[in-house]
């Protein structure tokens, strides 16, 4: 049986799509219902949902891949007309600090509601204020918050918008006209509890995530981005959360790497840039990696610190 040449041009629509391709494209590019058939069979494909195919099954995504793929399954599931909405769409604006596992989801320009398959669901929501990405329709920035920010988990919406303050992606009014925007919406009372804590001088959702687990743990830092010069003469180093002590001294809490692999490159200017912090002399330093998070190691950590030094 001769060999199955998939289309130039649909596997580079895939690759935009994030690997996924729907059987409206792969109609219009010559490649039938028969053929893909066997690209199943022969595991070269993976069908995604009915209707979807996944054209390179066994190909880990990377994290954020993971997050677009999902708004991308959304959309290609429910037709040409679907829009990415939500998380979804935030993820496709490139917004840090999302969950790893998004639920693929999308709405329709009518708004009209359909039973969800294959763990993908279709939102009912009132107008929804697009942009154009990729040839389809995803919910404006702001638009995507107003409807994410409520559903999402309460460390995630502060990363996600100390992320969106930290690289200006809104102006200033319109992030303060976005609890207003929520109304009523469920959720809203848990976005009240972390909406105060909004920095955009947290530079990664690690940071994020490290701090609202001090805030809540009562060890809230005194300052982000400690500007720290090292007698070397080699610029000006920040530390990601400082704490001020007696006598000048300042307790500062660095965070090595993020929810990704991190390269040799990346740990080894950790080091160099933390050895530096320490020839201060007032600096005082503790070191966390992302696996510290979630059972409050790093709030008890520095509470202990802070009792020895006060």
């Amino acid at each position: 049986m001769r060999p199955i040449v998939v289309p130039a041009e649909l596997v580079g629509l895939a690759l935009q799509q994030e690997g996924l391709v729907s059987h409206t494209q792969c109609d219009a590019h010559g490649l039938g219902r028969d053929t893909r058939t066997r690209l199943v069979a022969s595991g070269q494909w993976h069908r995604a949902t009915r209707g979807v195919y996944d054209t390179t099954p066994g190909q880990e995504p990377s994290h954020p891949g993971r997050r677009r793929r999902a708004a991308w399954l959304g959309m290609l599931a429910y037709g040409p007309d679907a829009m990415a909405v939500g998380v979804g769409a935030l993820a496709l604006h490139g917004v840090q600090g999302l969950p790893m596992h998004p639920r693929p989801e999308a709405a329709l320009p009518d708004g009209s509601p359909r039973h969800a398959r294959d763990g993908v669901r279709l939102r009912c929501f009132d107008p929804v204020v697009t942009v154009e990405l990729g040839g389809r329709q995803i919910a404006t920035l702001a638009d995507a918050l107003v409807r994410a920010l409520p559903e999402l988990p309460r460390r995630n919406g502060l990363a996600v918008m100390d992320d969106v303050v930290h690289r200006g992606l809104l102006s200033s009014d319109e992030v303060a006209s976005l609890p207003a925007r929520m109304g009523g919406r469920r959720g809203v009372q848990r976005v009240r509890t972390w909406w105060p804590f909004v920095d955009g001088r947290a530079e990664s959702p690690f940071e994020s995530f490290a701090r609202l687990e001090c805030i809540d743990d009562g060890v809230p830092p005194d300052v982000l981005q400690l500007e720290i010069v090292p007698p070397d003469q080699g610029g000006t180093l920040r530390g990601d959360m400082g704490w001020r002590l007696k006598g000048g001294r300042w307790l500062v809490a660095e965070l090595d790497g993020d929810e990704f692999h991190t390269s040799p490159d990346a740990v080894l200017a950790d080091r160099q840039r933390q050895n530096r912090i320490a020839t201060v002399g007032w600096v005082d330093l503790l070191r966390f990696a992302w696996p510290d998070l979630g059972a409050m190691t790093i709030p008890r950590q520095i509470r202990r610190a802070l009792a020895y030094h006060r």
